[in-house]
């Protein structure tokens, strides 16, 4: 038995968790056409949208299982020497299963969802979406939550990935697709 106290253990605050830890531990590292892409960890409405898209989907393909497999961030999609990215959710579908390894993705998944965020926004509707259209990648969904709507892109009959249509919460509108039949995702419930 101790006749003192303890010492006092100090608790560290959130500042000096940082200070300890550097801001490179709070980033995605993306790489589009050799050029290095740093972003913060994305905010809370974005990662709210990301769970309720994955949750859509993840139920969906509970009772669906032949279409395929939902995944998020972290995980890199390499789709060539020099890109490798990491959208906020992908879908490989079950005839491209091949693609997928215990590290990552190597080649274009079938759906590529990304929630913009302030410092992205100009990536995910820029750059990124050339990138997707140059993969192969099949359907391209941009989730814009401060506008409460989502820019879909599809391969068209020319092999392009072009805009498909524009969703809007405000307009009831419901999220549908030809690689995901019978998913219905309520915009209004989406963006609650």
């Amino acid at each position: 038995m101790y006749d003192h106290p303890m010492p006092a253990v100090h608790k560290l605050t959130v500042n000096e968790l940082w200070t300890l830890f550097p801001e490179e531990t709070h980033v995605r590292h993306e790489l589009i056409d050799g050029v290095h892409f740093v972003t913060a960890h994305p905010i809370t409405r974005h990662q709210v949208l990301v769970s309720r898209l994955w949750y859509e989907l993840e139920s969906y393909l509970r009772a669906n299982p032949t279409v395929g497999q939902v995944f998020g961030v972290p995980l890199d999609v390499v789709l060539s020497d020099h890109d490798v990215v990491a959208p906020d959710l992908i879908l490989i579908a079950d005839d491209q299963t091949e693609i997928l390894t215990d590290q990552n993705v190597q080649g274009a998944p079938a759906l590529v969802v990304e929630v913009l965020s302030p410092s992205t926004r100009r990536q995910d509707t820029g750059i990124k979406r050339q990138l997707f259209d140059r993969a192969g990648v099949r359907e391209y969904w941009i989730v814009d939550g401060t506008l409460d709507r989502i820019e879909i892109h599809r391969r068209n009959a020319a092999g392009i990935l072009a805009q498909a249509g524009e969703l809007q919460a405000e307009a009831g509108d419901v999220l549908t697709s030809p690689i995901l039949p019978g998913l219905e995702v309520s915009l209004l419930q989406l963006f609650r």
